[in-house]
């Protein structure tokens, strides 16, 4: 049972790779940033789909990735490799500290959802108003080509580190669902106070969930800030970041491997085709995603990737019924 889901995860980054090498201009930028999305939301997944504890302030992890992206190399020369593991550590340990926080006051559900919210909307206020940060101005990256900036003249070979960072979301979501970690952050999901009953150690869980959680949002922020090379408080730790991630991944399948990468690829694709036929309109696309988590909510709550399941499910039946 466990090959076969492999195999096909390795067949679909296979296939996003052979495509990337087909695009480019506007449509290349566009594929970028669905994967930095999916991988955000791949992060909100594992808190929020597996754990079911729902946040509303990943834009705090993000953030925190992309600040450790930009500083580091700006005002201290960190190499860029070097800038995006410390990025990435450091987006574990805002989650830890949200986490301690929040889950030894007992927090949960609305009131874990608005914490996280409030912290979010903290850390923008103080990198908007602190000179490290670079204040309202933001910092602005050096433009440097090559590996060990990891900068490059032709974009596809950023798009490709971009996906091998999806792909080991996709590989830690799998792991997720086939392992004992992966059955007590279900077990928690479902009924917490049964997993406790069972010797589930509760709070050591929620703790591994949400910094394994912040370390992939943060991930998405570095690279993110790598890919524009400019960043300031409303883009690092604005609240889109955190719609966008919980939207794709709820529209895509919450709880699932597949869901925020399709949530991600539909929900930024027709943003960007309803731009396209609008001639630009202001806000058309946020109603667009409006009207898609509506219709996601009411005809397919489990989201698109459950939807396409129970589809292949009945088709045979009905054959087998002719």
């Amino acid at each position: 049972m466990t090959r076969p889901r492999l195999a096909t995860l390795a067949i679909i980054v296979v296939a996003l790779g052979v495509i990337a090498f087909a695009l480019s201009g506007a449509l290349l930028n566009l594929m970028i940033f669905m994967m930095i999305i999916a991988l955000a939301a791949q992060g909100w997944n594992i808190l929020g789909g597996y754990a079911g504890l729902s946040s509303f302030g990943h834009a705090a992890f993000f953030g925190a990735g992309a600040y450790a992206m930009a500083v580091l190399q700006t005002r201290f020369g960190v190499n860029a490799w070097v800038a995006l593991v410390i990025g990435i550590a450091l987006g574990a340990l805002v989650g830890a500290f949200i986490g301690f926080l929040s889950f030894r006051s007992g927090l949960k559900g609305s009131y874990f959802a608005l914490i996280t919210l409030a912290f979010a909307e903290v850390a923008r206020i103080v990198a908007n108003s602190t000179n490290f940060t670079g204040g309202a101005a933001g910092i602005l990256l050096k433009l440097q080509n090559g590996l060990p900036y990891l900068q490059f003249a032709d974009r596809r070979y950023f798009l490709l580190i971009a996906l091998g960072f999806v792909a080991i979301g996709l590989v830690v979501s799998w792991w997720l669902e086939h392992s004992r970690f992966g059955a007590y952050l279900v077990a928690l999901r479902e009924n917490e106070q049964a997993a406790q009953a069972l010797g589930v150690d509760v709070f050591a869980v929620k703790m591994k969930a949400i910094a394994i959680s912040g370390a992939l949002t943060a991930a998405a922020g570095c690279l993110y800030a790598q890919n524009y090379l400019f960043i300031d408080a409303n883009v690092a730790f604005g609240s889109w970041i955190s719609i966008e991630a919980l939207f794709a991944a709820i529209v895509g399948g919450s709880g699932t491997v597949l869901g925020p990468l399709i949530g991600a690829i539909v929900l930024l694709g027709l943003g960007e085709l309803t731009k396209g036929l609008s001639h630009g309109i202001p806000g058309m696309d946020l109603m667009v995603f409006g009207v898609i988590l509506v219709l996601s909510v009411a005809f397919s709550p489990n989201g698109l990737v459950m939807l396409m399941k129970s589809l292949g499910l009945r088709a045979p039946a009905k054959e087998r019924e002719a």
